[in-house]
């Protein structure tokens, strides 16, 4: 409290750098908390217990579900994919392993490294002015870590606890509970991405996608009055996870090494105990990296320890034997292995190809208007932390420039 922050010394600069750091924390209580509701929608709706009927009845069952959070992780927040995907794996193993808990989140965090609305990170990505297409070749990596950490995760669930052979009889689709979960689910990803396109300046003073994930579940409250009595326990884990992403935000990492693929690999490892938010910040910032590479890293590096992702500490909630670090390093083995042998694949196959243009940062034109910068050292008008200055955009010189706004640009989730 008393050694500095990034806005000052002491209490007074404590309560800068909150100020600064109060709407992606508000975002992601707020995505927390609503997604939690809505896996007890998902769950009443009775399709998770529909879901023996659909998967192989051996550990092949186990391993199409991990594949189906990697393909809604997609085009959905990666908390409501590893949400949706723990609620399903409640319904189709008695017991599920803590092992197959971090595959869950793994499934989770590598379905959206290659998507720029899958992950806030390739958010951050696209509104700086990567092309998608950059990014989507992280999914080559996440393509392979997936059968790697995948089929062992799922061997060992299946032997830990079979997976359920057949579904309940008389069981019947709740199909309004249903359509809430899909109304949620739409307001989360078109909230997200009308605001980064349209008006990308609100992102940074309005948690846009809680509160429009918070208006779907309250309008429907009506139609089926959403699980309250989880919010207690629900509370807990979510005020847990904003602590450590506010702790994280404090830490003074100021500049990245040299961009490099081997950078790129140990921010994975990095991304573990450290919001990845602001390290794609730093390395926008810094430009010269190969940005599939570095969504793969800071994306699917966070699944390595629980509370290294907001959907790991998200699942945690719902299973709260998995907030162990030994246990989830013990059991979960395969997934460090998984995120270094996609990584050296995207690298065999693939090829490092870092970006020397400028597209890796935003500014201000002087109508206040974000744009990419031109060339390095052109200036642009852009408001400073400490006050209204005009500041240099470049690679070297954008301290005052538009970065920390991108760093809130897109879902609140890693």
């Amino acid at each position: 409290m008393f050694t500095g922050f990034k806005f000052g010394i002491g209490l007074a600069g404590l309560a800068r750098h909150m100020q600064h750091e109060w709407v992606i924390l508000t975002n992601l209580f707020l995505l927390l908390t609503g997604f939690a509701l809505l896996t007890r929608h998902f769950e009443k709706s009775q399709v998770p217990d529909e879901m023996p009927a659909l998967l192989p009845d051996d550990w092949r069952g186990g391993l199409v579900l991990l594949a189906i959070v990697f393909v809604l992780s997609s085009f959905l927040d990666n908390i409501a994919a590893a949400m949706i995907g723990g609620a399903m794996a409640r319904h189709v193993f008695r017991q599920v392993h803590i092992g197959y808990l971090a595959a869950i989140v793994a499934a989770s965090n590598a379905g959206g490294a290659g998507s720029v609305v899958g992950d806030t990170t390739t958010t951050m990505m696209w509104i700086a002015g990567v092309s998608p297409l950059s990014v989507l070749e992280a999914y080559v990596g996440a393509g392979f870590a997936l059968a790697v950490f995948g089929v062992p995760a799922a061997l060992q669930q299946q032997r830990f606890s079979a997976i359920i052979k057949h579904p309940r009889r008389g069981l019947r689709i709740h199909w309004i509970r249903l359509s809430i979960v899909g109304a949620i689910l739409l307001a989360a990803v078109g909230a997200n991405v009308v605001a980064n396109v349209k008006f990308p300046a609100m992102l940074d003073v309005i948690p846009v996608i809680g509160i429009a994930v918070w208006a779907v579940i309250l309008a429907a409250a009506p139609l089926r009055r959403p699980d309250w009595e989880i919010m207690p326990e629900t509370l807990k884990g979510s005020i847990f996870l904003l602590a450590l992403v506010a702790a994280a935000s404090m830490m003074p990492v100021e500049k990245l090494p040299v961009a490099s693929w081997q950078t790129a690999l140990s921010l994975g490892f990095v991304s573990a105990v450290f919001d990845n938010i602001p390290l794609t910040a730093l390395a926008l910032k810094q430009g010269g990296y190969d940005w599939g590479y570095l969504a793969y890293a800071v994306g699917f590096g966070g699944s390595m320890i629980w509370f290294g992702s907001s959907a790991g500490v998200a699942l945690a909630n719902m299973y709260p034997e998995a907030k162990s670090v030994g246990l989830w390093l013990r059991h979960g083995w395969y997934v460090p292995i998984a995120y270094v042998v996609g990584f050296f694949v995207m690298l065999s196959f693939v090829g490092w190809h870092p970006d020397r243009s400028s597209a890796g940062a935003l500014c201000r034109d002087q109508a206040g208007e974000l744009t990419r910068f031109r060339d390095a050292g052109d200036a642009c008008a852009a408001p400073s932390p400490i006050g209204s200055e005009s500041a240099p955009c470049g690679f070297r010189e954008l301290r005052f420039v538009r970065i920390d706004g991108v760093a809130r640009q897109g879902s609140a989730a890693r």
